[in-house]
């Protein structure tokens, strides 16, 4: 399965650089040129500078006179454009066409079809003869009253939708230290408790005389948070210095109660 992206009569050379940026976020390394303003845009310093890293879609980017030479190897041609053309293909917002262009390949049990996505310059967009040639007129919805998109931000929403239809990528989470499924057991969690009843008391917060439910609940909290040893070590520290500036306080209390000579 193909996957090109065509850039035709692109301007700016900052924009080829972000648009292969773009593409290789997405997993996609198919880039194609139609008649750039520069000659040598693949190489100049701000293509490479916007490329930020994905200097292997450069690489591997061609240049080409005409869109038909672009166009080889593709079946299903997507133009983008703001606005529908009245003799053109039908115009779709970019999901539910790339969802159904997917589903339909899924039902039949085949790949997805090889796919171009026609990208215009940045004053003039796609010309209607480009547009007229395309299977579908791709209209990303935007604001009303100010649709104008930037080259490379097209791109990367294009980018975005088609591979959310192929199924995607998994978003990325931390990797889980391996000490994190360590569990302290009972007796560790017993004794921190043991240790914070204490504690509590030294500070005025819980009465030993009067206890009610604080510490079965304070137990159940215990068992929920499923304390590894590194956080029983914490809670007694919290718990030793809760002591500590209990016995400080008591001190200096005491030593006020004492008159002077």
């Amino acid at each position: 399965m193909t996957t090109r992206f065509i850039l035709i009569e692109t301007s700016h050379p900052g924009n080829v650089g972000a648009a292969a940026r773009a593409l290789k976020v997405m997993g996609f390394d198919d880039l194609v040129l139609v008649a750039p303003r520069w000659p040598n845009v693949l190489r100049r310093k701000e293509t490479i500078e916007r490329a930020s890293g994905a200097t292997d879609v450069l690489e591997r980017a061609r240049i080409v006179a005409t869109l038909d030479e672009a166009l080889d190897g593709v079946e299903h041609l997507c133009a983008t454009v703001m606005v529908g053309r009245d003799f053109g293909p039908p115009t779709q917002a970019p999901r539910p066409h790339l969802e159904a262009l997917a589903a339909q390949a899924r039902a039949r049990g085949e790949p997805p079809p090889s796919v171009a996505f026609l990208f215009g310059s940045e004053r003039y967009g796609m010309k209607n003869e480009d547009v007229y040639r395309c299977h579908v007129g791709l209209s990303i919805p935007t604001n009303p009253a100010f649709g104008s998109l930037n080259l490379a931000a097209a791109v990367q929403l294009i980018a975005y939708e088609w591979r959310l239809a192929l199924g995607g990528y998994g978003p990325w989470l931390p990797a889980v230290p391996t000490q994190a499924s360590e569990r302290a057991d009972a007796q560790a969690v017993a004794g921190v408790l043991a240790h914070w009843e204490q504690a509590l008391a030294d500070i005025g917060f819980l009465d030993p005389s009067a206890p009610k439910k604080l510490m079965p609940r304070l137990n159940q909290l215990f068992n929920r948070a499923r304390l590894t040893p590194e956080e029983v070590h914490i809670l007694r520290g919290i718990a030793r210095s809760m002591q500590r500036t209990a016995a400080a306080a008591k001190a200096t209390g005491a030593a006020a109660d004492v008159p002077p000579q």
